[in-house]
């Protein structure tokens, strides 16, 4: 089961990709959560101390790592490299345990630029489609606002896309901005967890500019998850969180199956 959550800045998907990621160890399964956005901060929410997240180095800028596989060096444009580097064994090597949960820190490319394919780009690609592909266990991925990380034929063996939103029109526009991006690379469903629900009126919002089938679930605004963040604590310990992300957690499997009938 691979599952892409993606969604603006503040909206709470990194919450989510957490939560849902510990309720589906939970449940038993082997997971791999992937911390593909730029704003690196999954481990955070998993429960991780500032001491752990210290530790990590993103994929990115595993210099030696990059090197290795590409046969480049790191950083250099327009000079040879190998375009398929091998990366099946780096989940299991580089990725790191925390309360059942597997996570890999992907990292960004400081480009100056758009468009670029330097060794640590095409690293980062090829590992994405990997774990997309061939992964056997439940990944979770935590996106940037965009499905850019996912090629067309790897978007299409995602289980399901989800973009998290909150009451508001920013929000609703960029659930559009996805829909439009996956629609292009052959993904015919998009879904959505409205987070921050404060009352039946946003419930009815977002339902009315997005469509009931197309939501999974939604997330009351609650201060304790606020709270949570501010002692390093993970969200998904809140007896309430726990209870919420389970009934999305099940849903989500239901869709999934739904889909592979």
């Amino acid at each position: 089961m691979k599952i892409a959550i993606t969604g603006k800045g503040g909206v709470g998907k990194t919450t989510i990709a957490a939560s849902l990621s510990r309720y589906f160890a939970e449940a038993g399964f082997n997971v791999l959560t992937v911390d593909a956005d730029p704003d690196a901060n999954l481990g955070l929410a998993l429960g991780m101390s500032e001491e752990m997240i210290a530790s990590i180095v993103p994929i990115s800028e595993m210099k030696d790592l990059v090197e290795e596989r590409t046969a480049a060096n790191t950083g250099s444009f327009g000079s040879m490299f190998r375009m398929n580097p091998e990366v099946a064994d780096i989940p299991a090597r580089y990725a790191k345990e925390f309360n059942g949960v597997k996570l890999l820190t992907m990292g960004t490319v400081d480009t100056g630029g758009s468009g670029c394919v330097c060794p640590e780009h095409v690293l980062l690609k090829t590992l994405m489609n990997h774990l997309v592909l061939y992964q056997k266990d439940v990944v979770v991925m935590d996106m940037e606002a965009g499905i850019e990380h996912l090629g067309r034929g790897t978007a299409g063996a995602v289980d399901a896309f989800i973009v998290v939103v909150e009451p508001g029109v920013r929000s609703i526009q960029t659930y559009h901005k996805v829909k439009s991006m996956a629609m292009d690379i052959g993904v015919k469903q998009v879904y959505v967890i409205g987070n921050k629900i404060r009352n039946d009126g946003d419930i009815a919002f977002l339902t009315e500019k997005i469509g009931a089938e197309n939501i999974v679930g939604f997330l009351n605004y609650r201060d304790e998850i606020s709270e949570s963040d501010r002692n390093n604590k993970s969200p998904y310990d809140d007896p309430v969180m726990k209870t919420d992300i389970a009934a999305l957690g099940k849903r989500i499997q239901e869709i999934v199956q739904e889909k592979k009938k």
